[in-house]
């Protein structure tokens, strides 16, 4: 390996670095049952919050809230691995990186 692939790969692994910090603070935020129930997910696939609105609990239906909690976070999981493979494939343009891509 010569000296210009290791430095271009300590580069690209600082950008990564970088970008994985940076993707920890942004977030996107899913719904479910009409805005019912509202998640938000940051872009390393972490969960930060769950709003659910009083008018949707019913005792009686308690099995539709927990469709509609899980509907949302799996909707938020979904769009924040979506944000992170695009922030990531600027970065590595489009080479797949175990663990990373």
């Amino acid at each position: 390996m010569n000296l210009g692939m290791i430095k271009q790969a300590m580069e690209m692994r600082s950008k990564l670095e970088k970008a994985q910090k940076e993707l920890a603070k942004k977030t996107v935020e899913a719904e479910s049952g009409k805005g019912a129930v509202k998640v938000v997910v940051n872009g390393q696939q972490r969960l930060v919050s769950i709003k659910i609105d009083p008018a949707a609990v019913n005792q009686q239906k308690i099995g539709d809230l927990e469709k509609l909690v899980f509907k949302a976070v799996n909707d938020g999981l979904h769009d924040a691995q979506e944000m992170a493979a695009k922030e990531l494939n600027q970065i590595t343009g489009g080479m797949k990186i175990p663990g990373l891509t």
